[in-house]
């Protein structure tokens, strides 16, 4: 089996039976689309509350933690290994490598402990579609004759569901013919299946980071000013701005954050832009304003270690052309280094280009929490269309 014979195993959910406790007509057909893996998830709408509001109780747990419900003597099976490798791999962008989501194993015995999973913010259920356990009958209970033999037949395997049980939640269900297959499939099928949370946990991020308060006058002075403009978390100081950069910074004792953007007019090459054209540029950047305290000491790329850059495509702005660049930094003469995460943006219409970066320095602290932070704010850019600098005060 090779990846591309995956496509049509992302089910429907309109297979599953329907729940009997969420009282519903409304269906969302979502698609999810990468590395040639198609993953179909239908998520279950919540037609009785509408628009007047869901009043069910939130989600309970962390944003990075997924609670996987196997059967306890599955805990060391092929398909327990391949959950462990695809969601619990290694973050390797940063100076120590993270998880991507910190996994809990969990069994449950009663209705009552079933019901207690059901309520947890990111949950995953897994076994094997004849397998004669208690996730075994929950994942058959759901689903009708015709999905379980498409099951055994390894014709489908994923059910992604959003708000199945609770607000706000993220849940998987997977089942294959057998452990083997089950563990083949998720492995095949890995960009597909986290991408199915990794945006939602984006959009998490995003509510948490501004929800205290937000800077909306610089965000405002930054779109009259200069055209373009991201959301500014409630504590970020500006330290530099000139006609094409602008340095923001927010200083804690143990975890010093700084926000860096640069700008210029006239780009109407956006074929030129590729991971070196990154790089170069933005440590051109970072030696002028991003210095340390010994004269001799700026922030330069930290090409020892892993750099991804991925294309980007905003919902709020599909015609801009846009980039990710993750990574680590270090201090030219002295021994400091942190993690980054950069954004670069072009916009056609106004023959723009844009770099937003974000990044700390944070001995001793998990970085993986911050970074998921900065991807969902760097993902808050909006660009002037119609912006042009000779129409501006000067």
């Amino acid at each position: 089996m090779h990846q591309q014979s995956l496509t049509s195993q992302m089910l429907n959910m309109n297979d599953l039976k329907p729940n009997s406790q969420v009282k519903s007509e409304h269906t969302q057909k979502t698609f999810y689309m990468r590395s040639a893996v198609v993953l179909l998830g239908l998520f279950l709408g919540l037609g009785s509350y509408g628009c007047s509001g869901d009043y069910r109780p939130l989600s309970s747990g962390a944003i990075d933690e997924i609670v996987v419900v196997m059967d306890s003597t599955a805990w060391d099976s092929e398909t327990a290994e391949a959950i462990r490798a695809v969601f619990g791999g290694a973050i390797t962008t940063l100076p120590s490598p993270e998880p991507r989501y910190r996994l809990t194993f969990r069994d449950f015995y009663t209705n009552q402990e079933l019901e207690r999973l059901k309520g947890l913010k990111n949950v995953l259920f897994a076994a094997p579609i004849d397998e004669s356990s208690n996730t075994g009958s929950f994942i058959r209970s759901i689903t009708n004759a015709d999905v379980e033999e498409r099951i055994r037949n390894d014709e489908s395997f994923a059910f992604p569901l959003r708000d199945q049980w609770v607000r706000d939640q993220w849940t998987l269900i997977l089942s294959s013919s057998g452990d083997k297959a089950l563990a083949e499939k998720i492995l095949l099928s890995e960009e597909a299946l986290l991408e199915s949370l990794r945006e939602l946990e984006l959009k998490r991020w995003e509510y948490e980071v501004y929800r205290r308060a937000e800077q909306t006058e610089i965000s405002n002075m930054l779109w009259k000013e200069h055209g373009w403009r991201v959301r500014m978390q409630h504590d970020y100081v500006q330290t530099v701005d000139t006609t094409d950069v602008v340095v923001f910074r927010r200083y804690l004792p143990k975890n010093n954050r700084w926000m860096w953007a640069w700008w210029e007019d006239g780009f109407n090459t956006p074929e030129v832009i590729n991971p070196d054209w990154i790089h170069a540029k933005r440590d051109s950047i970072t030696s002028q304003y991003i210095r340390g305290e010994r004269e001799d000491s700026y922030i330069t790329t930290e090409y020892r270690r892993d750099l991804i850059t991925s294309d980007l495509v905003l919902e709020s702005d599909s015609l801009l052309i846009g980039f990710e660049t993750r990574g680590t930094w270090r201090m030219t003469n002295d021994f400091m280094g942190g993690s980054f995460v950069n954004f670069t943006y072009v916009d056609p219409r106004s023959e723009r280009v844009f770099m937003v970066e974000y990044a700390q320095f944070a001995p001793g602290i998990a970085k993986r929490r911050f970074i998921r932070q900065f991807q969902a704010m760097g993902r808050t850019f909006r660009s002037d269309a119609t912006w042009q600098r000779s129409q501006q005060p000067q």
